[in-house]
């Protein structure tokens, strides 16, 4: 996947077929929208092409909601649209004089003149420009002189929920894990560097590597225990995490992550591994002793062996009927 990052002056070469929006969290309404435009790369012949924005438009467009995180950084974003199949991903510096482009400026000089569209597909109640002004209305109106096509993908529902980027935030806040996980339509995951920690869970038979964030624009989901699966160097690993304020041990106020991995003994020092988020396994708890923190760890270690034997039994089920 080409990517274009970080700047205004650019010209695709090749009449494209393209899609807008933020797409945080690539989920699967962000996925039927990615789906169509591969069908119309097998109709048309065209790359396709995804106008996305750096930073989140609404740290600029509201900068008094300070709350907001995201599901994906933008590196993570991008990896995402490159596993769907998109052939070039823009991403566009959002500011305040952009949020200002009229919306006939908008259409004739980004998407025409910069991203020479054929085919534009937009995702339900998309809005662009000035005021947010621009609609799919104004789309069409333009698209008839202009010599391309506009179509509007409706919203993905899933138990007659529609699916938004929103809805997602709260369920991992609420450390609903597999509903996130199935509104994503792959699991959320976070990368993070392993750093140096007091090394307290070799003294208990449960080492954890200690992880920082490269973004504090990243959501963590819920405090609590984890049951997770951790790549490293291309390999899988499952594993249990901890994220919270090690109250048993600690009283700084901090919130860590951690993370124990089964049948794993190498150094992690350094090395940036990605967190694919499971499933929650329970709130976190104080203990009186590290005894008793270590007699809970057991019980949650062996709530994640049963997990992982389901999920080898599932695979094994897979490929016995394929």
């Amino acid at each position: 996947m080409l990517t274009v990052r970080n700047t205004r002056h650019f010209r695709l070469e090749k009449p494209t077929i393209l899609t807008i929006g933020t797409f945080d969290g690539v989920h699967l309404g962000h996925q039927k929208i990615l789906s169509r435009l591969q069908q119309l790369k097998k109709q048309f012949g065209l790359n396709t092409v995804v106008l996305t924005f750096e930073p989140h438009p609404r740290k600029i467009l509201f900068p008094e909601q300070t709350d907001l995180k995201l599901l994906t950084l933008i590196d993570e974003k991008l990896n995402l649209l490159e596993t769907y199949g998109v052939d070039v991903t823009v991403v566009y510096p959002f500011d305040k004089e952009f949020s200002n482009i009229e919306s006939k400026e908008y259409i004739e000089d980004i998407l025409l003149k910069s991203l020479k569209v054929k085919y534009l597909v937009i995702g339900y109640d998309h809005k662009f420009g000035r005021n947010r002004s621009g609609d799919i209305n104004v789309l069409k109106q333009f698209s008839g002189s202009s010599g391309f096509q506009v179509e509007e993908i409706n919203a993905l529902d899933i138990d007659s929920i529609s699916i938004s980027s929103s809805k997602i935030r709260q369920a991992l806040e609420l450390g609903n894990i597999e509903l996130a996980n199935n509104y994503l339509g792959h699991t959320f995951f976070l990368y993070a560097t392993v750093i140096k920690g007091k090394q307290l869970g070799r003294t208990i038979g449960y080492p954890t590597a200690n992880l920082k964030i490269e973004s504090c624009d990243k959501l963590i989901p819920k405090i609590g225990v984890y049951f997770v699966e951790v790549i490293v160097d291309s390999l899988s690993y499952f594993g249990m995490m901890s994220i919270g304020y090690n109250p048993t041990t600690d009283n700084d106020n901090e919130i860590k992550l951690e993370v124990h991995l089964f049948e794993f003994n190498k150094d992690l020092y350094g090395k940036t591994i990605r967190v694919n988020f499971i499933k929650y396994l329970r709130d976190e708890m104080k203990f009186n002793s590290l005894d008793e923190l270590t007699k809970e760890l057991q019980e949650d270690k062996k709530k994640c062996i049963l997990l992982i034997d389901q999920i080898k039994n599932t695979v094994k089920t897979v490929k016995s009927i394929i």
